[in-house]
């Protein structure tokens, strides 16, 4: 019985020591416009506020109201890195929605990629981190009020 729970213990070692080896983290810069053309955003985004990624040309800025995170992560088991990152993409662009609606902004402007608090500034891509089971996106940017778009 003591052979059977030194193994036991012996292999509970080994594989607790192996798992960290094991751990992906992938980072992917992906377009934004694919993003936002997937099936789910053109059906989730509702067009009440509009998404200016820093870089990008912006109506006029009527006010500015305040700049937040929006820090999503999603499982990404049995999905391709692509499908979760978008997913996830979706989720941090719907918080960011809901947000400026609460807060009466008609736009989100000078959006980056925060992951990890590390600002990434592109008009074309976002930034995503996969890993074996989950997916993750940051975003910040400032909530405001826009003239004619």
């Amino acid at each position: 019985m003591q052979k059977i729970v030194r193994l036991l213990i012996a292999l509970g070692i080994l594989v607790s020591t192996a798992l960290p080896a094991q751990a992906r983290d992938t980072t992917y810069m992906l377009p934004i416009e694919q993003g936002m053309n997937t099936k789910d955003a053109l059906a989730k985004l509702d067009g009440s506020v509009k998404f200016y990624f820093a870089g990008q040309p912006t109506p006029a800025i009527l006010k500015k109201i305040g700049t937040d995170v929006s820090n999503r992560k999603t499982n990404s088991f049995g999905k391709s890195d692509e499908k979760a990152c978008n997913w996830v993409f979706l989720s941090a662009l719907l918080a960011f929605q809901e947000r400026a609606k609460e807060l009466g902004a008609n736009a989100v402007v000078n959006m980056v990629s925060y992951y990890n608090q590390d600002e990434k500034t592109s008009p074309t891509q976002f930034e995503c981190h996969a890993g074996a089971f989950i997916a993750g996106v940051a975003l910040k940017g400032d909530f405001v009020t826009i003239g004619d778009q």
